[in-house]
């Protein structure tokens, strides 16, 4: 995946132990990161959203809109994140453009896991 390769090879990483949180909701959102090592699940009002491996990427609606963090994110096993700040994304949309491209497939198919999600509760309340 275009995420490791991009930054398996940073210098430095944020590490973080099993069940640590690496943010929660609410909390201000100034990097995003790319889980290298470890799994980690992000969810949302306690309910599970996503369970991340080596590649997946999070927090990058904070970075692009300046936003609190609308999701929880908590390792799973011990963890090693590549951080990436707003200037570092911004360096990157300018310069690879394949990783503005990747990042918005992912959160299309995030937006689309969330519609569904809607839908199957409405349905089940009818």
């Amino acid at each position: 995946m275009l995420f490791f390769d991009l930054f398996r090879h940073d210098p430095e990483f944020l590490e973080i132990k099993s069940g640590d949180t690496l943010f929660k909701e609410g909390d201000p959102g100034n990097a995003m990161y790319v889980l290298i090592e470890g799994k980690a699940e992000i969810t949302i009002a306690g309910m599970l959203f996503e369970e991340c491996t080596p590649g997946t990427f999070m927090g990058e609606m904070a970075v692009i809109d300046g936003s609190h963090r609308y999701a929880t994110v908590t390792a799973k096993t011990d963890c090693k994140f590549a951080v990436i700040d707003s200037k570092r994304f911004q360096f990157l949309v300018d310069e690879a453009p394949k990783f503005a491209i990747d990042i918005m497939r992912v959160m299309s198919q995030r937006l689309k896991r969330c519609n569904l999600s809607v839908l199957a509760a409405k349905d089940v309340q009818a």
